[in-house]
């Protein structure tokens, strides 16, 4: 050996500036992703119209009047009117409440026991593993609307009912993803020392695996609040949503589309909300798999 090898490296003038110029936050590098911030607007827009939509209108969204039946779109009904003389608009945003509360609810109950199932089977690894990942495999092979529809005869319509079957029919991919990213953090060197120390091993899932695995839990959750909505708008959409008077952008579909050759307007307005609704959470799920998880998003 000589004593050149141990000589400090010179780097070039463009190597001195590029080593201190900072790599750009996760928050700038989302506000520059205009389909993220363009999915953000529509669905901060879309709560906004959810609380207080209801709230500058003078009626209720079981107010009824068959004089008024059927209107076009006028100054006194924003939407028009139902074939029972209900006011679209008011029954429009009293829908988004509830369309949206059981997409929240959905993903909150998909988020809870995914990654409690997941990070389980990650962590414990080896034959627990194997039983617990097999019990997925398993009901992956159900497809999962034919599960969720089992679920909502058994339990019956309503709204409990539909937390209930989204909530435990589509945790599944939530468990797979939490898994998989356990699985390449949980033999990194800070988690082998960590175990070295004794520290209890529900300790170091909750401190140092699990939030490593933030990122994709994120997008995973936003992607799946859409998909319960759609769901549930399916579900109404054959019978199995909200009970009557109660509506949502599904069950306000159906209703529309029987007088769609009459009445097209009773249809077109839920129809936009659900498919806008879709549209904001999809790019806004686009934004953060690139923010979050650049490698990921840039495929």
């Amino acid at each position: 050996m000589n004593k050149e090898d141990f000589l400090p490296i010179e780097r070039t003038p463009q190597e001195e500036i590029t080593s201190f110029i900072k790599r750009p936050s996760k928050w700038a590098r989302f506000k520059v992703n205009r389909l993220a911030v363009v999915g953000a607007t529509i669905i901060l827009v879309m709560i906004v119209l959810a609380i207080l939509g209801p709230l500058i209108s003078p009626y209720t969204y079981a107010d009824q009047s068959l004089i008024d039946a059927n209107q076009s779109p006028s100054f006194s009904h924003w939407f028009g009117t139902d074939t029972l003389g209900r006011d679209i608009y008011t029954r429009v945003m009293y829908g988004a409440r509830i369309s949206l509360t059981i997409g929240f609810v959905a993903a909150f109950i998909n988020l809870v026991i995914g990654v409690t199932y997941g990070g389980i089977a990650g962590y414990l690894g080896g034959k627990v593993d194997r039983i617990m990942m097999g019990l997925v495999d398993v009901l992956y092979g159900i497809p999962l609307l034919l599960y969720v529809i089992l679920l909502m005869v058994v339990l019956g319509p309503g709204l409990t009912s539909i937390f209930v079957a989204l909530g435990i029919a589509y945790w599944l991919n939530m468990a797979r993803i939490v898994r998989s990213q356990i699985l390449k953090v949980k033999n990194e060197e800070y988690i082998i020392a960590a175990e070295a120390m004794g520290i209890p091993k529900y300790r170091i899932l909750l401190r140092h695996i699990l939030p490593n695995c933030v990122g994709p839990i994120i997008i995973t959750l936003t992607l799946a609040i859409p998909e319960a909505i759609f769901t549930e708008a399916f579900l109404s959409f054959i019978g199995l949503g909200v009970n009557a008077p109660m509506a949502s952008w599904g069950v306000l579909a159906s209703e529309g589309i029987s007088s769609m050759r009459s009445y097209p307007f009773q249809l077109i307005f839920p129809a936009v909300a659900i498919s806008v609704t879709m549209l904001g959470f999809a790019f806004l799920g686009d934004g953060l798999r690139n923010v979050l998880d650049p490698k990921e998003g840039d495929r």
